[in-house]
């Protein structure tokens, strides 16, 4: 059954999204149902959010079969399939790519007409990523995972998942053929990979683990967190876009000591909404009786992270960056002159 977003009223054109798993009728709209009241309460008290991405996926074969190496680390882990089977060596992935049959995927031997401008390259499988912050228990996401491939292509879409718990936060790969066995091919679109994170965050809930999965604008949030800072900045040097924005900060920082964005102004704007909106929500629970809820509500509408553009985020990044850099060369010369001290005593 198709899922639609449940609408807070709004006396604007622009309305306040709450995504849950139970959904109301129009007519009950001004009243939040249960599965609702409990999708507020994870928000509000910040319940860990999952993360369901795609990050691509291969137009050849060997590119796929580089995939598999890739998140099998080589062989080194497990992958398991839609079958059950628990495969390791390459020429176990070498055969279990032949039997998903790739190089008869609709689209693969299409003719290209001189008139038309070149086809883009049909993806054969899609790659995404399930996961879950630390310190979530790592089989716990990888029951949660299997489930959800299961209920989602089993029967359908081939499939293989491999679990990574070599980053703090437990993450499982998943490489799913993009043709089914009927030949329809799967579309994934932001309201598909809506669908998938309110039901992965479900079925983590089920394995014991407490699990969200809200939009970031809901949050107050204009990007993902960038919790190492210090790695993103030391990219500047292996892209040449980010490196040349880097550039244009650094200039601009030094001869203003500030950075300016236009979208800025916008950003704010969507915010004020955004709390105008999760007022409205407090109002409801209120009339609910849920009244300690409609004060979580309202102190979480008032403790929205501080509006930050892109722009301002990559400037704050390079200044820690920059800072980081400078503190490592200290502490570096105290140990040198430490060491000398010792030779010289």
């Amino acid at each position: 059954m198709t899922r639609r977003p449940v609408r807070l009223p709004s006396e604007g054109p622009s309305l306040f999204e709450i995504f849950s798993a139970g959904r109301a009728s129009p007519k009950k709209s001004a009243h939040f149902s249960r599965a609702q009241v409990e999708q507020i309460a994870r928000t509000v008290r910040r319940t860990p959010e999952v993360m369901v991405k795609v990050s691509g996926g291969g137009g050849k074969v060997g590119a796929v079969s580089a995939h598999l190496g890739y998140i099998s680390r080589q062989g080194k882990l497990e992958l398991e399939t839609d079958e059950g089977e628990r495969i390791t060596s390459g020429d176990e992935h070498k055969m279990l790519l032949r039997s998903w049959h790739l190089e008869l995927s609709a689209g693969q031997y299409r003719r290209q007409n001189e008139r038309r401008p070149a086809a883009r390259t049909l993806k054969l499988v899609h790659n995404i990523v399930l996961s879950m912050p630390a310190p979530t228990p790592p089989e716990k996401v990888l029951a949660a995972a299997r489930k959800f491939a299961k209920e989602k292509f089993a029967l359908q879409h081939r499939y293989a998942m491999a679990l990574h718990t070599d980053q703090p936060h437990p993450h499982v790969h998943l490489v799913v053929k993009a043709e089914s066995e009927l030949g329809r091919r799967l579309h994934i679109d932001k309201l598909l990979l809506r669908e998938w994170r309110e039901d992965f965050a479900q079925m983590m809930r089920e394995q014991g683990v407490e699990a969200n999965a809200t939009s970031r604008v809901v949050r107050g949030r204009t990007k993902g967190s960038i919790k190492d800072s210090i790695y993103r900045a030391q990219q500047y040097g292996k892209s040449r876009a980010v490196r040349e924005r880097a550039v244009g900060i650094a200039q601009e920082l030094s001869q203003t000591g500030a950075v300016r964005d236009p979208a800025y102004s916008k950003l704010v704007m969507t915010q004020k909404e955004v709390v105008a909106n999760w007022m409205k929500a407090a109002k409801m629970l209120d009339a609910q009786g849920e009244i300690a809820l409609a004060g979580d509500v309202r102190y979480f509408a008032n403790h929205l992270p501080p509006v930050l553009t892109d722009r301002e985020r990559l400037a704050t990044d390079f200044i820690r960056y920059v800072k980081a850099q400078r503190s490592g060369r200290t502490q570096g010369h105290d140990m040198a002159r430490d060491h000398t001290n010792e030779r010289t005593r």
